[in-house]
């Protein structure tokens, strides 16, 4: 298997990765053929998953913009992914220039290719650390140096909370992150659930089944458990809701079927 000359040395890239598969359904080229097939292997199962994908990131970017018009410019984005268009850094600096955004992730690839994309952006960084150990986040030089904990920062933790079991305390770990924030601070969470997804459970088990075999389960949360993540945070309208319905740009009725899959929604710290 011949290794691109992007991939950081040292990564075994015979091991499907969650970034890379999300990176793929996106129509970026950082992923390797073990991503390709884990990612068309699922597609068998729900064929619109690059559509749930593209939802996911069009609320991202609609909750950026709503946090930069509450006056929120600092952005802690945990679990960011390989960055592929319309990043958060790109859409809050257009919207405020001077934002700060902090990415995090723990996926090596994902890493190096941020810090090539950011090079040159004096606002913007980013740490490799993992959301289950929240004080490495907080702790990080980047954290340090570009967030002031003091004002309202805005938290994403787009599409990574389907990665984290309940035995890893993923409720734990956004605890926390809130106790670190301060108040006025926002929290934007997008989380997979078999609710809203247009074929039946049974279809979708399949697509959860590859996710498993590739060692990083996928963990549907009814809405009920995704609501918890926001306790001590007072939900925004519209509360919690398919990622469509999230103060959608055009009317929600002329979406793809898939992007009501999931939930998204957006709590403010009192």
């Amino acid at each position: 298997m011949e290794r691109p000359a992007w991939a950081p040395p040292g990564i075994d890239i015979s091991v499907p990765s969650v970034s890379r598969i999300y990176d793929y359904y996106l129509g970026g080229s950082h992923n390797f053929e073990v991503d390709r097939e884990a990612a068309r292997k699922a597609m068998e199962f729900v064929p619109g998953l690059p559509k749930i994908m593209q939802a996911n990131r069009a609320v991202m970017r609609r909750a950026v913009r709503f946090a930069v018009g509450e006056g929120v410019t600092q952005f802690l984005d945990i679990g960011s992914g390989i960055p592929t268009f319309g990043n958060v850094h790109e859409v809050a600096q257009e919207a405020s220039p001077g934002a700060r955004v902090v990415y995090v992730d723990h996926d090596p690839v994902a890493v190096a290719h941020s810090r090539a994309v950011l090079e040159g952006n004096h606002e913007a960084d980013i740490a490799g650390a993992d959301l289950r150990k929240p004080c490495d986040i907080l702790d990080s030089p980047e954290v340090t140096r570009l967030l002031d904990l003091d004002r309202p920062v805005a938290l994403l933790l787009v599409s990574v909370l389907h990665f984290i079991e309940d035995s890893d305390e993923p409720h734990r770990a956004v605890a926390e992150l809130r106790e670190a924030l301060a108040p006025g601070s926002l929290l934007l969470v997008t989380h997979a659930s078999y609710d809203g997804i247009p074929v039946d459970k049974e279809r979708v088990g399949g697509a959860v089944d590859v996710y498993k075999d590739i060692r990083n389960p996928l963990v549907m949360r009814t809405s009920e458990e995704v609501a918890r993540f926001f306790d001590g945070f007072e939900l925004v309208e519209p509360g919690l809701v398919s990622m469509a319905k999230w103060r959608p740009d055009t009317p929600a009725e002329q979406e793809d079927p898939y992007a009501f899959s999931g939930y998204a929604g957006v709590g403010r710290k009192a």
